[in-house]
């Protein structure tokens, strides 16, 4: 378990209005790459970590939008910093049956 959590939304401009799920699930494939637990929603991904491990993370999924040829990307994040620690089962856990 890290101290936090990060939520982000990443949304790449794409070439001719292209579809951006291909450049989304290279971003998520930047996310799995880098070993941390995460969880794939409908609007946002989480992941738990280390802080300063997780902006790295936004960083790259960031420049492989660019790599892949976004002209640029809009990240959207949420962040929950607890140095005590953070968990996205300790936080949903009375959520589910």
């Amino acid at each position: 378990m890290g101290n936090a959590l990060l939520s982000i939304q990443i949304i790449p401009k794409t070439k001719n209005g292209e579809d951006v799920i291909p450049y989304v699930d290279k971003a998520i494939a930047v996310i799995e790459k880098s070993g941390v637990p995460y969880q794939v929603n409908p609007l946002e991904t989480t992941m738990e970590g280390d802080l300063a491990q997780l902006f790295s993370i936004v960083e790259e999924m960031n420049e492989a939008m660019i790599e892949n040829g976004s002209s640029n990307v809009i990240s959207q994040i949420k962040v929950l910093y607890q140095p005590s620690g953070a968990s996205m089962d300790k936080l949903t856990e009375k959520y589910r049956p």
